[in-house]
């Protein structure tokens, strides 16, 4: 191997060493039962929530297909004791699991790396006297089951160093330590074939199929390359010189599957980890994992799990048996209507300092010529921290725009998240709800008071901000908040969220806009599922409530209208056709008597989510791509902002982006705008 290859293989083995801790950390914060993770590793660091639910859902879509091994009746191989092979095994701790809870009486584990991993982690068992007990009594050199690459046997483990791109060695290897190829065997790749190169790759799959009769292949990998969360994902490992191979020809779980069974594999199933996660895991077992820490990161944690598969595939000799993974025919799902359109992305051009690297703020619209933005987490001094200044575009002759962030005394606030900004004159705007952490609401609302620069100087732009004597009786973030009439009275409609108790809020309050005082009005009809992260738009004196996310944490496709009555206000379900995708984290608008939902996170699609359009009058549907050819890629339609500038019927797209699990923070670079005057002349 040339320096250039041993320099990818150590990459590939440090990724085994972080991923090694974050078991390590997984185990210790009560996600998974694992007293042998942090035996194996040195250290004992503190993951994220969102690394432990990834880890979480990796660990138990394993265990479930090796579980679902063990438990089968022997197959043809009769009195021959099942195998389990685990490629690029690193120091996980699947063996020493198994063998705890008894469940390797009739099986033995086999596993395979390059010869440092093994040679070390044979090592940290020989010197940890926890490990070294559950392994039992090493083989001797006189016993069967040893080879040159053997790094540890006992009875029913076998720890090899080879590198699997060298097939006649791996062969060579398996069969001196006493692999048998004709007994019941399941051959394990979690997150292994990416690293290699396809023509590797593509040689161990086919050689697994020809090698073993009675065999099922567990593969967990990435998958989706070409959207904004998967090209984030490919730069974090190009950056640590481990980049991932063939995911251009194996995009999806449909092209994974060809791949098996082109290889030779007789049958094949493979789910992405959302549909593993809410239709095999049972709900008892989501509902525990979703209560042990706080979380509040659910647009990375539903985009790491589309791009991340769980797949078994079954030898000739397999294919009677019930399979490891239910078929994916099992998992309904409301795909996105063909798209009607395209509607162009360009970046809004001859501006100073335009720069908006934030997402979970706010923004609001002040006359037609100031677009005020608050808080969210974003990009300052080159860190990453919540935001306190307040970002102000404002238009100048000739429709061009100019930015400036203000500070300073009277200006700096708590730089909550999660909020809402809602404009009630052309220099006022009144901030509600949000959060500090996942577990801390903020507190009180505030007047923002915004006087435009004299002369279009932003020297001179002043923001204020001025706590409302009143307090918001009901702390909530990921909420909406909308303008209504009732009996001529103006009212500010606040509906659901979350809170540090709730992890939904199915409630809502009147604002009145006048006295800023919570009353109490009457509302009829069916009431809507509990939900945040949704929209809401302010449409014929009521307001359109469109998408979020459930209590089950699974995204909703419902709309619903809070319609005005005589003696107050009825709920009042729209039966869309075709059906919109359940989407959440977007934004949206009425233009032209069209709902328009702007970006999103919808979880099982081809696709990311565009512009849906619905007609409020024929309650027709229809979906529109947008074309980023012109505006920096990736571009991360959720946790964004969006203003409708009605003169030049466009929408402007400001910031964006998340914390994508363990592959780094991204923020959209630029704001961004869509020309919607197709969609007036749609008929």
């Amino acid at each position: 191997m040339g320096p250039r290859g041993r320099g990818r293989a150590g990459a590939v083995q440090s990724t085994n060493d972080s991923s090694s801790l974050s078991k390590s950390s997984l185990a210790a914060h009560g996600y998974v039962r694992d007293p042998f993770a942090a035996l194996l590793v040195a250290g004992a660091p503190r993951r994220a929530p969102l690394i432990h639910r990834g880890y979480y859902v990796r660990a138990r879509a394993v265990r479930h297909c090796v579980r679902a091994f063990l438990e089968r009746a022997p197959a043809e191989g009769g009195a021959r004791r099942r195998q389990i092979l685990s490629l690029g095994a690193g120091f996980d701790s699947l063996y020493f699991r198994l063998k705890a809870a008894g469940r390797l009486a009739q099986a033995a584990v086999w596993e395979v790396d390059f010869p440092d991993v093994a040679e070390r982690k044979a090592s940290r068992i020989c010197t940890t006297p926890e490990l070294f007990a559950v392994a039992g009594p090493p083989l001797s050199g006189t016993e069967p089951g040893l080879g040159p690459a053997t790094r540890f046997a006992s009875e029913d483990y076998r720890l090899l160093g080879s590198d699997l791109r060298d097939l006649p060695a791996l062969r060579d290897a398996l069969e001196a330590s006493g692999l048998d190829a004709a007994a019941p065997t399941l051959l394990l790749a979690e997150a292994v074939l990416s690293y290699m190169e396809p023509g590797s790759a593509a040689a161990l799959v086919a050689w697994a199929a020809g090698r073993f009769d009675n065999a099922v292949f567990v593969l967990y990998e990435q998958m989706g390359p070409h959207d904004p969360f998967g090209q984030v994902m490919q730069r974090h490992f190009r950056r640590l010189n481990s980049p991932l191979h063939g995911l251009t020809s194996f995009p999806d779980v449909a092209a994974q599957r060809r791949r098996f069974l082109d290889a030779g594999w007789a049958a094949c199933s493979a789910l992405d980890l959302n549909e593993f996660y809410h239709s095999v895991l049972p709900l008892e077992e989501r509902r525990r994992v979703e209560t042990l820490e706080p979380f509040d990161e659910f647009e990375e944690w539903h985009l790491k799990c589309s791009h991340y598969f769980i797949l078994a595939a079954s030898t000739a000799g397999c294919v009677a048996q019930t399979p490891l993974l239910p078929p994916v025919e099992a998992f309904p799902r409301v795909e996105p209507a063909s798209p009607t359109g395209v509607l162009s992305a360009r970046i809004v051009g001859e501006c100073q300092g335009f720069d908006l690297k934030r997402f979970g703020h706010a923004s609001a619209l002040l006359g037609p010529d100031v677009i005020l933005s608050t808080g969210g987490f974003g990009e300052h001094d080159g860190r990453h921290v919540r935001m306190s200044k307040c970002h102000v575009l404002f238009r100048q002759p000739g429709s061009r725009w100019n930015a400036s962030h203000v500070g300073g005394p009277g200006t700096q606030w708590d730089g909550r998240l999660f909020h809402t900004m809602t404009s009630f004159s052309d220099t006022l705007v009144l901030v509600l709800g949000g959060r500090l952490s996942p577990v801390t609401p903020a507190s009180g609302m505030y007047w923002l008071s915004c006087l435009s620069p004299e002369g279009n100087d932003p020297d001179n732009l002043k923001v204020t901000v001025t706590k409302v004597g009143a307090e918001f009786p009901s702390p909530r973030w990921r909420h909406s908040a909308a303008k209504v009439l009732c009996k001529r009275q103006k009212y500010l409609f606040v509906y659901g969220g979350r809170n540090g108790k709730d992890p939904v809020l199915g409630d809502w309050l009147f604002l009145h806009m006048d006295t800023m005082t919570c009353v109490s009005l009457p509302v009829e009809g069916p009431e809507p599922d509990a939900r945040h992260s949704h929209s809401a738009c302010s449409w014929k004196g009521g307001a359109l409530i469109a998408g979020g996310l459930s209590v089950s944490e699974e995204p909703l496709g419902s709309i619903y209208f809070l319609k005005p009555v005589s003696h107050g206000f009825c709920w009042e379900s729209l039966d869309v056709q075709p059906p919109i995708t359940p989407r959440y984290s977007h934004t949206a608008h009425v233009f032209d008597g069209k709902l328009l939902l702007v970006g999103g996170v919808w979880i099982h699609s081809s696709y990311v989510p565009g512009v849906t359009v619905i007609d409020l009058t024929t309650k027709l549907s229809s979906e529109y791509l947008i074309d980023t050819t012109y505006v920096p890629w990736p571009l991360m339609l959720h946790n964004h902002t969006s203003i409708f500038l009605p003169e030049e019927q466009q929408l402007l797209l400001l910031g964006g982006g998340g914390n994508c699990f363990s592959f780094g923070t991204h923020f959209n670079s630029h704001p961004v705008t869509l020309d919607v005057t197709s969609l007036r002349l749609r008929q």
